[in-house]
């Protein structure tokens, strides 16, 4: 297996970096609300409890659409016109939530919300990928979990008011209209920094790939991002009934144990931050799959009331690289101008994945045994060893 340097970005704009990191912190903003705010949502227009379901399945699917269709239309405008126009549409659907009358409405937001979301997680990852260093990919990415952490005690106070859920999406749209003014007025920074990059792959030695946006590389990295995100997803989803329902353990102990596993995924990504110009981002891969194998086993045991537990955080901190780092590789496996495309199927992939496959692994297991979630989840990682391997050989450079 090549162990390639991780790419430095040559002197890229801090400035936009630093504009980059704030769209990702509101790009998680809205995505955990949903759960916090249904409940007076519901009450207040009196729906039934499963319509959150199709909500959430709405979005999944316009945001997986968006990033499928999102590469050739970067490859045509560039990636700051896309994320302005991206920012707008989320901010729209935001505004048409905190205002909708009817469950018909919250479906019509959801489809400017769920567009919006998918172009900007697309486009700035590829964006990233091509301009800034892995260190940045990953520190973006933990910044997507500040919003996420954010988003429900925005929500959590709003309700708490007399304007209730409203002004929760009224205060994130806020936000968001509020960035894309940000965009607007720096489309030149953008720009400029597109030049930096072109100048710097003249007259370096900037590694580029041999695969097409066809080749057998780029629909097995598509199918990596589809298995990853499924069992993550998976944790995230069942971890916390495997411990109370099967385990005994109590809900309020099972609750913490699950959010050390996402806290766990967001300070492994900062610390890999740290380290990965070291080891590069497929040793970073490797090292953060084998991390996570440990800890299904760990999760497996039963009888000692601690190991599960630790087995969970070396869950997610084996995850943090994954994702982020094959993402930055990208650029690198492909030749120029089919990585914004690959990036935006990557993305795409990953969303119709997390919104279908851990609800289908959960209703398997529902008929069988809850515990085999762990030996599903080991099986996936070697299955996904064996396919980074496969990967990282059809892009050697």
């Amino acid at each position: 297996m090549s162990n390639t340097p991780a790419r430095v970005a040559p002197r890229p704009s801090l400035l936009l970096l630093a504009i980059i990191y704030l769209a990702f912190v509101s790009l998680g903003l809205p995505d955990s609300v949903l759960g916090v705010a249904w409940p007076a949502i519901r009450a207040n227009l009196a729906l039934p409890l499963e319509l959150a379901g199709i909500l959430a399945l709405v979005g999944t699917l316009l945001s997986a659409l968006s990033s499928f269709t999102v590469g050739s239309l970067t490859k045509r405008f560039g990636t700051g016109p896309i994320v302005l126009v991206s920012c707008l549409l989320t901010a729209s659907g935001l505004l048409i939530y905190s205002q909708a009358p009817s469950f018909v409405f919250l479906i019509l937001a959801g489809i400017p919300l769920g567009l919006g979301a998918g172009g900007v997680d697309s486009s700035l990852n590829a964006y990233v990928a091509k301009h800034y260093s892995a260190r940045h990919m990953n520190w973006l990415h933990s910044f997507w979990g500040v919003g996420a952490t954010i988003g429900p005690v925005v929500m959590t106070v709003a309700i708490a008011s007399p304007a209730s859920w409203r002004a929760g999406y009224l205060t994130i749209a806020a936000v968001q209209l509020t960035l894309a003014l940000l965009f607007l007025v720096t489309q030149g920074l953008w720009k400029r920094n597109d030049r930096l990059n072109d100048v710097h792959s003249e007259v370096s030695e900037q590694r580029v790939g041999i695969n097409g946006a066809n080749s057998l590389a780029a629909w097995l990295s598509v199918a990596i991002y589809m298995l990853y995100v499924t069992i993550e997803f998976s944790v995230g989803l069942w971890s916390n009934t495997v411990l109370v329902s099967s385990r005994g353990v109590a809900p309020e102990t099972a609750g913490l144990w699950t959010a050390a596993y996402y806290g766990s995924i967001m300070v492994g990504r900062i610390l890999t931050g740290f380290v990965v110009l070291r080891f590069g981002n497929r040793a970073m891969v490797t090292f953060g799959l084998l991390t996570a194998l440990v800890g299904s086993v760990l999760f497996f045991v039963q009888g000692v009331f601690w190991l599960p537990l630790v087995g969970l955080v070396l869950l997610g901190l084996g995850f943090a690289p994954v994702y982020p780092c094959l993402m930055h590789e990208t650029p690198g496996r492909f030749i120029p101008g089919a990585a914004h495309v690959v990036i935006g199927r990557q993305v795409g992939g990953s969303y119709l994945a997390g919104a279908a496959l851990p609800g289908l692994l959960g209703l398997a297991l529902a008929h069988v045994s809850l515990e085999l979630l762990a030996p599903a989840l080991g099986s996936v990682l070697l299955l996904l060893l064996l396919l980074v391997h496969q990967l990282n050989r059809l892009s050697k450079v």
